[in-house]
């Protein structure tokens, strides 16, 4: 996606909350290098057997796909501790669903470092033979990490799965992002089969108070930010 006509190319590493400097990945994770912290929102593992299991079939591939791109981020990034932020599955049987091989490579993401689970709407309670830790917030420094957004300020959360929608070369282009202002951030959803919720959404006024927050696009290898006033609804 070039859209870096009608927005300010962001980068990585400019998306400040609360006066911390945090790296924004295009892949949509989040990674605070003083605390090796690596966050990730809504990667609702086990969606497609979810819906198997209410007779609508879907690509029974979207955990491997989540994990593998996940693998990537540690990889780069090689954080001390994963923070994945609510609605890491998409119900509450889906770590009893999860295959072997992907169960492996979970583990294998979790060896050597701290993961910590967030609970969310979805899977609110903790589950067995997943490994990690379970909190239903978190706070770190300044920040307070949790699923649902309360409008409190210095919180990172997740749930409402940003996503933008803005105007190129006549015609209109949708993607994921991060939806911040100085005090409060909105993670996008990273899991293979998550929708998203457009940023001009009333979700998103009541919660900012305003339109006066950012989307920051997820680009192929960057971000593109936009005042969300100049994002374009759905209608």
């Amino acid at each position: 996606m070039k859209i870096a006509m009608q927005s300010v190319a962001a980068g990585q590493g400019d998306i400040a909350v609360a006066g911390v400097a945090l790296i924004a990945d295009p892949a949509g994770a989040l990674y605070w290098p003083e605390h090796g912290v690596l966050v990730v929102a809504d990667l609702h593992l086990e969606k497609g057997s979810s819906y198997a299991t209410r007779g609508q079939f879907l690509p029974p591939y979207d955990t491997a796909a989540t994990l593998a791109r996940l693998a990537r981020l540690i990889a780069h990034y090689a954080p001390r501790s994963v923070i994945a932020l609510g609605d890491s599955f998409h119900d509450g049987g889906g770590p009893a669903r999860l295959q072997t091989g992907d169960r492996a490579s979970l583990s294998a993401l979790q060896r050597g470092r701290d993961w910590i689970w967030i609970t969310g709407n979805h899977d609110p309670e903790p589950a067995e033979n997943i490994g990690g830790t379970f909190h239903e917030t978190l706070r770190l420094g300044v920040l307070t990490f949790r699923h649902l957004p309360t409008g409190a300020v210095n919180e990172v959360c997740g749930h409402l799965h940003p996503v933008a929608r803005v105007s190129h070369r006549g015609r209109a282009v949708s993607r994921r992002c991060f939806a911040a202002d100085a005090t409060r951030m909105v993670m996008p959803a990273f899991g293979a089969f998550t929708g998203g919720l457009n940023v001009r959404d009333a979700a998103f006024a009541d919660l900012f108070g305003t339109l006066a927050f950012t989307a920051h696009m997820l680009g192929e290898d960057r971000l593109y930010a936009f005042a969300a006033k100049r994002c374009l609804p759905d209608y």
